[in-house]
Formats: structure tokens, sequence, C-alpha cells
């Protein structure tokens, strides 16, 4: 139903293009000697020499129209040129005439906001180029009009005394006493007409234009006077435009709202709705649709003109009328595939030349029973989501065919293939897409950031790391961000490391593991090796599926650990398989989630002081604890422990790098810069919503408020 839109109080100035006999222009531009020839643009289909779908001025002269036939035309008009229209695939091809109608609009585009209606029309909203204009060079102030602008129609302006009509023109453009709004409108015509001639220059095309204060009577005025003509509506002619116009010639009363109004109230020009208050309109059709009918006998429409030079959708469908009807599962596969083939190829190009990507594909037919009481009932349409390829998108809609035909046979058994008649026929089928949305920038995730900072990652290993912007759309239409593997099992770290849970402190997304290469720096060497011993890996384990939490008692040095009495023996013996796996693939690479945290310091960058410094506030915070609960983190069996020697651990605190920072020091101004993947993820990082359960994620052995 239609939308009553409250109209703004300040005056618009909106324009209505329309290519003439768009079809047939295009194929006069390509075949230039059938200009001023009667032509007209016809199917690809012979039948009765095809279907008519544009006619030139010049055939229509002799009574040719677009309900005729081929043939029909030919008898109306013997000299008359079909053209056919380019097939691909087995049916038509309108791909010539949407990028000729792209040139239009990109034209059209540069003095206002556009708004692509169709293939071959176009809305623009002057107001600011008028405004511009009028503040500029006024109309009065013209010494010279546009020949062009002088032939445009005004809608009640009257020729007194057989006077020259290019005279009242010119002197309603350029009246000096007229109000703002009609100024405003002067200007809009001018600028009508100059972008009008710009079109033709450029593509050789012509088209009409409607000039007014709505989208509404713009759409009605382009109408009136073709070809290569402008009309204008000033306020004080709308009555008049819309006092003897049919209802049915009215946007969205062409059906059965229309058909309501001529049976139930007797209303067959829309000025008849003038004899209808507001209240009563709300009462036989409620309060939306009675309001806006109320609105357009008295033109007026608020709807803007949405700023859109490309399509909403894409579309490809093919009609089977009569004995062509599609009566087996098999050819309905066939043509589905052809029409996924080539709705693919303009949602690559779109992709491809606009960055957009769709996010729905949409099934609709329409078919007959051969012998049922329901004959008539209608084809339910089906959708889901939009996958890119052409094998996938024909899988889909096939599927669609198949849940949208179980539904209208009312059974759920339908024959997946084969070649004989199952008492259904298809007349027309299609397929869209829809829900086109620009690809945001930066769509990855956020350590893509950090990958900079990773001075150990080996250059034979970088594709497994690297995060693809572009990325494939999954089923549900979606892109898919990648995720790093990991390939190491789980080690916790001991007291000493307590320095490490701060500096992660807030982390709570995806785990990241990467291979790290061996340091060819043999000054370097020694302390590679003690540090990888400890920060190796920094995630729970996901196979098992669970993450134990225990006390670890800190009575004794540091360097001696023991183990809770109550920590279950399953876990000890779990952990002491995966550290046996550790060392048989140590060989295959080292990695570490605090890789991605480094400093741009060099690894053997001294730190002693701060670091020493770290690890006493660790102590003396993880002391206070109490409680293993609350300490949230995993044992270590003990072979882990006693294989790191007194010099490695000594070496560590005092050679390695110290990398953490307080959520309070961070500033989240910053944050906003990012885009908006990037800023929803930093931001659980930084202010969890939720407080994760003891061991379910990494982030649970780093989090300092654990150790408070």
């Amino acid at each position: 139903m239609p939308v009553a839109r409250h109209e703004s109080a300040d005056a618009r100035i909106i324009a209505h293009v329309d290519m003439d006999c768009f079809y047939v222009q295009v194929e006069q531009r390509r075949q230039p000697e059938l200009r001023g020839l009667p032509t007209a643009v016809v199917q690809y289909n012979e039948w009765k020499g095809g279907a008519l779908i544009a006619v030139g001025y010049e055939a229509r002269n002799f009574g040719v129209n677009r309900h005729m036939r081929g043939h029909e035309a030919k008898e109306a008009c013997p000299q008359i040129n079909l053209v056919q229209v380019p097939v691909a695939r087995g049916k038509a091809d309108l791909s010539t005439y949407r990028n000729a109608g792209s040139e239009v609009v990109s034209i059209l585009s540069r003095k206002g906001r556009c708004e692509r209606a169709s293939i071959d029309e176009v809305y623009l909203d002057l107001t600011d180029a008028a405004k511009a204009m009028l503040a500029e060079t006024p109309p009065e102030s013209l010494e010279l009009v546009d020949e062009e602008a002088l032939k445009s129609h005004i809608l009640g302006l009257k020729n007194e005394n057989g006077s020259d009509t290019k005279a009242n023109v010119r002197e309603w453009l350029c009246r000096s006493d007229a109000d703002h709004r009609e100024k405003l409108l002067a200007c809009g015509a001018l600028i009508v007409a100059e972008l009008r001639m710009q079109v033709l220059k450029e593509t050789e095309f012509t088209c009409s234009a409607g000039v007014a204060h709505n989208k509404m009577l713009a759409k009605l005025a382009s109408a009136l006077n073709k070809p290569a003509q402008q009309t204008v509506v000033p306020f004080s002619s709308v009555k008049g435009l819309l006092e003897l116009l049919p209802v049915k010639k009215m946007k969205q009363l062409g059906g059965k709202l229309g058909t309501s109004l001529q049976n139930e109230l007797g209303v067959n020009a829309v000025g008849d709705l003038l004899n209808f208050s507001e209240d009563k309109l709300q009462e036989l059709y409620g309060v939306n649709t009675g309001t806006w009918l109320w609105n357009t006998a008295r033109g007026i429409s608020g709807e803007e003109v949405q700023a859109r030079l490309l399509p909403k959708s894409h579309g490809s469908g093919k009609s089977f009328p009569g004995p062509r009807a599609l009566k087996t599962v098999d050819s309905v596969k066939h043509w589905l595939n052809q029409l996924c083939e080539e709705l693919n190829e303009r949602l690559c190009s779109d992709l491809e030349q606009n960055k957009r990507i769709a996010r729905t594909l949409t099934l609709h037919a329409s078919a007959f029973k051969s012998s049922s009481s329901d004959s008539f009932k209608k084809f339910p349409s089906k959708s889901c989501p939009l996958r890119y390829g052409a094998v996938k998108m024909q899988e889909d809609a096939f599927n669609l065919f198949q849940a949208g035909l179980r539904e209208y046979l009312g059974s759920c058994v339908v024959r997946t293939q084969g070649t004989h008649y199952n008492g259904w026929g298809i007349t027309a089928i299609s397929i869209s897409a829809s829900k086109i949305m620009p690809i945001l920038s930066g769509t990855c995730s956020i350590m893509k950031y950090f990958h900079g900072q990773d001075k150990y990652v080996s250059s034979s290993k970088q594709d497994e790391i690297n995060f693809i912007q572009d990325a494939p759309l999954s089923p549900s239409g979606s892109e898919n961000y990648s995720e790093l593997n990991s390939t190491e099992p789980p080690i916790e770290f001991s007291a000493e490391e307590a320095t490490i849970r701060d500096s992660v402190s807030g982390f709570n997304q995806q785990e990241v593991k990467t291979n790290t290469r061996k340091e060819q720096n043999s000054s370097c060497a020694t302390l590679n090796e003690a540090a990888d011993s400890f920060t190796r890996e920094t995630s729970p384990s996901l196979s098992s599926g669970t993450a134990s939490c225990s006390v670890l008692n800190r009575s004794k040095p540091p360097r001696e650990v023991h183990w809770d009495d109550s920590l279950d023996k399953s876990v000890i013996v779990n952990l002491k398989q995966q550290e046996q796996k550790r060392n048989a693939s140590k060989d295959k690479g080292k990695s570490s989630i605090l890789n991605f945290f480094k400093s741009r310091n060099t690894p053997c960058s001294p730190c002693t002081q701060k670091h020493n410094e770290t690890i006493q506030n660790a102590k003396a915070s993880s002391s206070a604890g109490g409680c293993g609960a609350e300490l949230n983190q995993v044992e270590l069996p003990k072979e882990s422990f006693f294989k790191e020697s007194t010099t490695n651990i000594e070496q560590i605190r005092q050679r390695r790098e110290a990398w953490n920072y307080r959520i309070e020091d961070i500033d989240l101004s910053v944050i906003d810069e990012l885009p908006p993947e990037i800023q929803n993820e930093i931001r659980a990082w930084v202010r969890p919503n939720k407080r994760p359960k003891p061991g379910s994620i990494i982030t649970h052995y780093f989090l300092p408020s654990k150790n408070s």
C-alpha cells in the first residue's frame, strides 16, 4: 500500500527525465542508417514476428504500437524496420541498453542528487543547484535564454492574442515579481534544459522531462509532451493537472486500490477525490492510505529523491507462454542454469566495478495445474542467502524451485529429475539478487594490524597467517574472515611469567597461533630458545573441550612448582600427553600469541628493570588472590617446569623484552577511527561484556583482575 509522507515546508525542485523510445534510439545509434525511418525493437522469438518491446515515433505515426507483434506491425507499416534484441543463453540480453542508460545517468548526476528509477528514467533533486543559480545568476538578469528552455511547456500559461509562445515562456522564466518558489522552479527549468542538451551532445539520445516541486508531479509532467520536450508544473497549475487525470494513470492506483476507488466510490479522475474528507478516506482505507489519497488529490507528496546511481537489485527471467510452458523438472533446471549464469555474471561485474555484494537470492515463478480446483493458485516465491558462483547459485535456485513446487502442489514428494509430464506447467520463471550492499573497507580481523610487528614469522609460512580482505561469501551471504589455526598443544606459564598475563589482560577474542622461525642472529639464540619454552603456546586446548583451574602454591620460591592435591588426575594425564606431542613436533616450528604483540624494539633490547617490577607486582597480586578458582590457571605437568634450567630463567628475567599495558591508559577515541568490525573487536577486548567462565577461553590466563 502507498505510504503517506510529510512534505517539506521548504521548496524543492524535482525533475523526472525519461528517455524517448530508448531501445530504438540505442539501435539507431548502432545503425545510423535507421535514423528517421520507422523502427521497432522486437523480442528474439520468431512467432508471428516477435513481440514489440519498443516502437519509434516514426512508426507510431503509422499506427504501430507495443501491443502488436512483428507481423501486425508489418501490415500497419510495410516499410518498418524490425530490429531484434540481442540474444544470450536463449533469452533477451539487455546489457547493451543498461550500459547506454548508465551513460545518461553519469551526465544527469552532475547537477544534483540522482535516483535511477529504471534503465531509461531518472529522478533529479535540483534544489541546491537552483538555489545556487538564483543567488548567482537569477533568471531576470539573463540577457539571453537558452533556446531549448524557451521551448518549455509551462502548465497554465496561456497565449493571449496569438502572441509568440517563446516570448511568453521567456517572460514567465524571467519574472522579477514572482515568489521565491516560482523563481526556483524557473531556475530548475533552465538547468534541466541544459542537461538535456548535454545528454544529446554526448550520447546522441533525446529525452523528455518534467519539472515540479515533488516526484509525483514531475513524473506526470514528463509524459505530457514527448519527444525531446520538457514540461514545468507551477503550484497554481497542480489542480488543473490532476482534475481530469484518470485514476489508473496515477502511480500506485493502477491496481486493486484504483479499481476499488472506481467501483466503491465512483472515483474515475484523481480530482474526484477532492469530494471526500480525509476522515472519510481514512475510515474506508485506513489511516495511512486514507491520508495518502487525500494528499494525492491535492498534489502533495513528501517522497524524497534517493541518491542511487546503481540498481537496488539484479534479476534474470524468462516467459514460456502457451504451448511453450515448461512441464518437466529437467526443462526447468535447464533454464534455471541459464538464468543463474547470467545473474552471476552481472553480480560479479557489479562486485568488480562498484564493490557491492548481494545478500539474498529470490525465485519467482508463474505456474498452472492441468486438473485442479485451485488451478489459479499462485506459485510461492522463495528466498535464501545468496552464494556467489554460478554452480552454487544454480544449486540454490533449483532447491528453491523444488521447495516452491512442493508447496504449490501440496505434496512433499516432488521428482527431482525426469522428462515426463507431471500435471503442472511453468509459464514464467525468474531469479533476482537483492539486499545489495557496499563492501566495507578493512573487512578483516584486528590481527591484520599487528601483522607488521611480528618479527618471527617465517616467509615460508606467510600464507598461514595472512588475512584476506576480499573474503569469499559464505552460504549466508556474509563475508568470511580468515582464522589462524593452532598446530601446537597449550602450555600455561608459571608465576614468574605473571607479566604476560597482565600484557593481554582484556583480550577475549579469537585464538591466534603462528609458527616462528629460527633466529639467525647467534647473539640472541639462547634467549629465544629459553623464551620459547615459556611462550610457545598461550591458549587452552580446544580438542579436549575443557580447561582445569587450580591453585599454584606460591609459598615456595617461584622456581619450585607444587601441585595442588585436588588436581584431577585425568587432566594431568592429558597435559602429559600434550607435552609429549609438543616435544615430538618441536622441530616443526615454534609459535606464540605474544609474537603478534612484540614491541618494535629488537628482541635483545634491555628491559630488565621494568620487567622485574612487573614480575614483583604480579607476585604480590597472585599471593593476595588466595584461591585457585580466582587465579584461573591451568597447571603445567611437572616435567615441563623441571626441564627449564635456572640459568634460562635468569636469562629471561634479565634479557627478554616486556610487553604490557594498562586498560585505563588506552585512548578510546582511537578506536572510533577504525573500521566498524575492528571497533567491535577492540571494545570487546577492552571492556568485555560478560565475565568468561574459568578456563573457557585463552584470555583466562592473562586477566590481571584474576590476580587481584
